[in-house]
């Protein structure tokens, strides 16, 4: 055979198979049937994401601040894979505090201590209809905002006289009633109403847990639907349900006595607050509420105060993870309304418990803004 004729051979038996093959490909069988190319496919609870980088995002933190230092070291030890500190999404959660660890402790007292002096005291719609144990709670409010005084019980009697002085309020009339609140003017600063009591450094620490796929939850003291008035409308950026604080009843407006067991909800009911207290949401109370309604032992604990400390000893002690507890301590006396004493004694408490102290005055560049400025005459 000559070249040519060999060269149209080879020619015939290419095309006949080009031909072959294209109607195994038309008919969907050959190449049409391997899967096509597929994204970098993650474990389930992990993250594809590059881990959010602490001197990016915590920029309203010193250079030089060693709480800083210290969580973000953590924070990249833990969401590297390959370390052996390495903790699964599932399991990165944090706990704050509110009062004096996300957001002003006292001006001149707990947001929550305010709202009822001014629902009892001066709300011109409710003070004459205030009962007799409401006045009394609101006035030790008042004297302990005028001359510092303690009351043994306030706590729980606050509690109570909230539970009262608004029920039967809906859910979202009590979140209404807050929000009116918090346009109050703060008493200690120019530039700040009562809902802005944001401190700054401490939403940059949020935000940069949230983005390393940190869940956080806010464990408060405070009445839990007060705390979500609070952020209701605010820089935090958390849902109700990431919101836990101390509670009270909530019932069905024609419930009366019935037991919840044998009252049925209808279409015509709405929730109202049923005037009665439950629980104050500090000290041991946080550890429990934190297992009854998160199931998880965090690994981050943030607070500033004695009533944090058994959140911030579950978080910190036979975690099977990596975990950490941090305290502010409120020792800035010029942007905010600290209290040396009380500082010192929390980064004592530091020292004895291994807990990682924050420092307002040294750590923070701010604390509420530039626009924000503390009155000259506020204690």
């Amino acid at each position: 055979m000559n070249n040519v004729k060999k060269w149209k051979a080879i020619t015939a038996v290419l095309l006949c198979l080009l031909i072959v093959i294209g109607c195994l490909y038309g008919f969907g069988v050959g190449w049409k049937d391997q899967p096509a190319a597929q994204p970098e496919q993650t474990e389930p609870g992990e993250t594809a994401e590059t881990p959010v980088d602490g001197a990016d995002a915590l920029t309203l933190w010193t250079a030089d601040a060693a709480a800083k230092k210290t969580l973000t070291d953590y924070v990249e030890a833990v969401t590297d894979e390959k370390n052996a500190d390495f903790i699964p999404v599932e399991n990165r959660v944090a706990v704050f505090d509110l009062d004096g660890t996300l957001f002003c402790e006292t001006d001149p007292n707990y947001f929550d201590y305010c709202l009822l002096k001014y629902r009892v005291l001066d709300d011109p719609e409710y003070k004459d209809k205030a009962s007799d144990f409401e006045k009394e709670v609101a006035n030790k409010i008042k004297e302990q905002n005028e001359t510092g005084a303690s009351f043994d019980g306030l706590e729980v009697d606050h509690g109570k006289a909230v539970a009262s002085a608004f029920a039967g309020m809906t859910v979202e009339e009590f979140n209404a009633y807050i929000q009116e609140f918090k346009k109050q003017p703060m008493p200690s600063f120019t530039g700040m109403n009562r809902g802005d009591g944001w401190y700054l450094p401490m939403l940059q620490v949020v935000d940069y847990l949230k983005a390393n796929d940190f869940t956080v939850y806010v464990v408060s003291g405070t009445d839990r639907f007060i705390v979500r008035g609070i952020a209701d409308n605010s820089p935090l950026g958390l849902p109700n349900g990431q919101i836990i604080g101390s509670d009270e009843t909530l019932v069905a407006p024609d419930q009366g006595d019935t037991d919840g067991l044998k009252y049925v909800y209808d279409d015509d009911d709405k929730l109202v607050l049923g005037g009665d207290f439950i629980v104050k949401n500090l000290k041991m109370n946080k550890v429990t509420v934190i297992m009854q309604e998160i199931g998880v032992q965090p690994v981050l604990s943030f607070g500033n105060s004695t009533g944090d400390a058994s959140m911030a000893e579950f978080a910190a002690s036979d975690n099977p993870y990596r975990s950490l507890a941090f305290m502010l301590c409120c020792d800035d006396t010029e942007r905010e309304n600290g209290n040396t004493e009380k500082a010192d004694k929390m980064l004592a408490l530091c020292e004895e418990f291994d807990w990682v102290p924050v420092s307002m005055k040294n750590d923070w560049t701010t604390i509420y803004g530039d626009v924000v400025t503390k009155n000259a005459d506020a204690a």
